[in-house]
């Protein structure tokens, strides 16, 4: 019998995550009988809008600067399958902000009721002109804002790219 938990319960690889829920939907099952690996890049995805949103910037404020985050580069490692009607908690977390150009965000993906880490991504963002598609520096409104939290730089090596700790 699954034992159910609590997302402030959960384990996670870093403190104060940001976090979403998705509960997996029929229509996201593949041949194998498990959720497509391309429903994570989904969930990443959603969960960094939501981010976004939280720390004050939605898409009217991108139109509005003439800038995005535009994905750059992104590793996932699966480690678990989920099924139709697991709820999953998918967390996220900016490890890097240079607040020039670049942040990194860090995810985890948990089987809420059992707690079981199902997957753990990381992704580039670069911030980028909306006319050109050109990289371009952080609009302040930006850089303030995707920032890697106290807590979370506490933890985290001293790096500049998360990838070359590979």
């Amino acid at each position: 019998m699954e034992q159910k938990q609590n997302a402030s319960a959960i384990e996670w690889d870093l403190p104060a995550p940001f976090v979403i829920e998705r509960v997996v939907s029929p229509e996201q099952i593949d041949e194998y009988g498990h959720t497509n690996n391309t429903v994570y890049s989904t969930w990443c995805e959603h969960v960094a809008w939501e981010h976004s949103r939280a720390v004050g910037l939605d898409m009217d404020d991108y139109r509005r600067l003439n800038r995005a985050m535009a994905l750059r580069r992104s590793e996932m490692h699966f480690l678990q399958p989920c099924h139709e009607g697991d709820r999953v908690l998918i967390a996220n977390w900016i490890v890097v902000g240079d607040g020039r150009v670049q942040a990194y965000r860090r995810y985890q993906m948990i089987k809420a009721d059992t707690g079981t880490t199902l997957a753990r991504a990381l992704q580039q963002w670069a911030c980028i002109d909306l006319e050109s598609g050109r990289p371009r520096r952080m609009p302040e409104e930006f850089a303030v804002r995707y920032v890697v939290e106290p807590e979370v730089a506490g933890v985290l090596p001293d790096i500049t790219s998360p990838f070359a700790m590979q």
